[in-house]
């Protein structure tokens, strides 16, 4: 059988039937020169990366990727003949933002002190090594796993031959269903893409074929190895470059490169705002502003210290529940995510329930709070709030939410608390949070000895703290395809412009972590899992969870990417006390923020966190639509007593700012 390659699509027999039509057609197409400046077009929003469970999702599930045109998926012909006038013109503006783009990536290297920009190569480097040493140490496993490869790829030479003769041929290697990169047509229909996106994914599946097979690797290695080698593969598809993109490619010919002059300068900017570092936009965050389009629940700062504002909202109803509620959100993002609009605000709904709700707004910490530890993060944030809520309200009996790190650190404060006797807290919500991190997720890969001692070197010199792109960076790759090359290919090669979105706003709106609170967290949870396992200490008192009596409701989200369910689902067996373990459909953001009124996404109950996982979701009750109304029985069967109406201000404290408050503003 010959090999030759598959004929590409502007094959001279081809291009001879439809030049002159094409010609025409590109003239006739190609919008004026005055419109060279125009703002770029925008894609069309779609959910944070949270995708439905069933079938199964696409970290942030969590998909926020942005979509082909369905106008751009009509068109099947030859790609159109560029302006070359035109094209000329944009090479030469095209070299003029390439410059920018590396001015702006060259100018915080000029006044850095050091840096180490291969540290992260070599990891991943050393990684595979280990796996590409498996079996080039043995010459057997080494010509049968290159023997496999072959035979996929003369099958699907033959194919694709077949497909050449005008035959009707099985794909050989099909995308996963989901997969939106090969949306457009001629990734099928046009036998040359076809045979790229084939390939690509036979060669992909087959290297993590060799992963899972390397016998001798251990976990860790392999886990590592899995991560990395889904970083490489997500990179190098043939989507990701306008001559293998059949998209792109006739978007390109189309515009004359003006689409590629526009994303290379977004480019630039992009470099610029990240400080030399490509900082990825996902949405227009120039549509929204806090406290009017975001965060917008009205409600009063009512305490203020170094480490937080606490919010109290102001009631919608006559009268409330007696028992206070306080919200502990994470640090690492805004805690607005639970206050996006008024129909996905958990804030507002749980107001609207007749509930008395307060919760922490962090401080974006600087170089003054770099010694703040896990311990000033509980005394300063959880019990301070405590004190002030009794101040507010004239109640001790307080119940408590933490989400996702927030949770972490309320169920350590629980742990304290149950130490000294202190019980003003007699009910808690954990929200995707883990306290075991036994299998904590592809978060662990960033997590080791070695690359403790990086971050630790990074945040000493940056002055005493962690920037926040640093852990957006991190989420990001936990699902590469959807949070960076989606955008990297309808920003930077597209040229447009995602659209406002609030969700992805929020994600955004990263926030700094102070160098002692994320050394102890990272070293006690996710290196040595201290909490877990009774050894960590926190102002000299161990930390015992089985001493945690009050009611629990451990919340997972099943496609989440940060707080894995079966984690989640471990560390629930800590507690000493009833645990009402309920699992939400999609992932770590759209599987908490899924109000009633949308009904969006499912979820499960089966009783308390027992047995093997598996065995648990398996016998649990699936019921349609949100969680929270689940949540608000199981809360207030608690305590019902209910009392007037307090409005933010009414006790011993003064109002000081009006919500959000003044420390959410703070970008990085």
């Amino acid at each position: 059988m010959a090999k030759r390659p598959p004929a590409h699509p502007n094959a001279p027999s081809r291009a001879r039937a439809s030049a002159s039509a094409e010609k025409a057609g590109a003239r006739a197409a190609a919008p004026p020169r005055r419109n060279a400046r125009r703002r770029a077009p925008q894609a069309e929003p779609q959910p944070i990366g949270e995708a439905d469970p069933a079938p199964r999702s696409s970290p942030a599930s969590e998909a926020a990727a942005p979509q082909p045109n369905p106008s751009d998926n009509a068109q099947t012909s030859s790609p159109p003949l560029p302006d070359f006038q035109r094209l000329s013109l944009n090479v030469a503006r095209l070299i003029e933002q390439g410059g920018r783009a590396l001015t702006a990536y060259l100018r915080p290297l000029e006044s850095s002190v050091s840096g180490h920009p291969g540290e992260d190569f070599a990891r991943m480097a050393a990684t595979l090594g280990r796996v590409a040493e498996y079996y080039l140490s043995d010459a057997q496993r080494a010509l049968a796993a290159q023997a496999e490869l072959s035979r996929q790829f003369l099958d699907l030479w033959a194919s694709t031959l077949r497909r050449l003769q005008g035959e009707a041929a099985e794909p050989v290697a099909a995308p996963d269903p989901g997969d939106k990169r090969f949306d457009h047509p001629e990734w099928r229909d046009n036998p040359y893409f076809d045979f790229l996106k084939q390939a690509y994914v036979l060669t992909t599946r087959w290297a993590k074929d060799l992963v899972a097979r390397a016998d001798e690797l251990d976990p860790e290695t392999r886990h590592k190895a899995q991560f990395y080698l889904r970083q490489v593969t997500s990179a190098l598809s043939p989507s990701n470059f306008v001559p293998t993109n059949p998209e792109l490619l006739r978007t390109t010919l189309a515009e004359s490169g003006e689409n590629l002059v526009r994303g290379l300068k977004m480019m630039a900017e992009d470099i610029d705002a990240g400080g030399g570092a490509l900082r990825i936009r996902h949405a227009d965050a120039s549509k929204f502003a806090l406290g009017v389009d975001l965060a917008a629940t009205p409600g009063k700062v009512v305490y203020r210290n170094d480490l937080i504002e606490l919010i109290q909202y102001a009631p919608t109803t006559e009268t409330v529940y007696k028992r206070p509620l306080l919200i502990v959100p994470p640090w690492i993002n805004k805690f607005y995510v639970l206050d996006l609009n008024p129909e996905k605000s958990f804030i507002a709904w749980a107001v609207a329930q007749g509930l008395t709700v307060f919760v922490v707004s962090w401080v974006n910490p600087d170089k003054r709070h770099a010694k703040k530890g896990f311990e000033a993060y509980m005394r300063e944030g959880v019990l301070a709030a405590l004190d002030a809520i009794e101040l507010a309200t004239g109640e001790r009996d307080v119940a408590a939410i933490g989400y996702c790190v927030g949770g972490t650190l309320l169920a350590t404060t629980l742990g304290a608390m149950a130490a000294t006797g202190d019980q003003r807290i007699s009910s808690a919500t954990l929200l995707a949070t883990q306290v075991d991190f036994t299998d904590a997720g592809d978060l662990k890969v960033f997590v080791d000895a070695e690359q403790l001692k990086t971050i630790e070197r990074k945040m000493e010199e940056a002055g005493g703290f962690l920037e926040g792109a640093h852990m957006a960076n991190a989420f990001n790759m936990l699902r590469p395809d959807e949070l960076i090359w989606s955008y990297f290919v309808n920003n930077y090669l597209k040229g447009k412009e995602p659209m406002p979105f609030d969700l992805l706003v929020w994600n955004a709106d990263s926030a700094r972590m102070p160098a002692a609170n994320h050394h102890f967290y990272l070293r006690h949870c996710y290196l040595q899992n201290d909490l877990a396992n009774g050894r960590m200490k926190v102002g000299g008192r161990r930390i015992d969870l089985a001493k945690v009596k009050i009611p629990i409701y451990e919340l997972a989200a099943r496609e989440d990417h940060i707080a894995p369910a079966r984690s989640v689902f471990t560390g629930a067996k800590a507690f000493g006390g009833a645990v009402r373990f309920v699992l939400a459909g999609s992932g770590h953001v759209a599987g908490v923020v899924n109000p009633p009124s949308r009904a969006k996404y499912p979820h499960w109950t089966g009783g308390p966190p027992e047995g093997d996982f598996d065995a648990w979701l398996a016998a649990a009750k699936e019921t349609p639509g949100s969680w929270w109304p689940d949540w608000l029985a199981w809360l207030t069967a608690q305590a019902s007593d209910r009392a007037p109406a307090r409005e933010p201000g009414g006790g011993k404290l003064a109002p000081l700012a009006d919500a959000p408050g003044e420390y959410v503003r703070v970008r990085v």
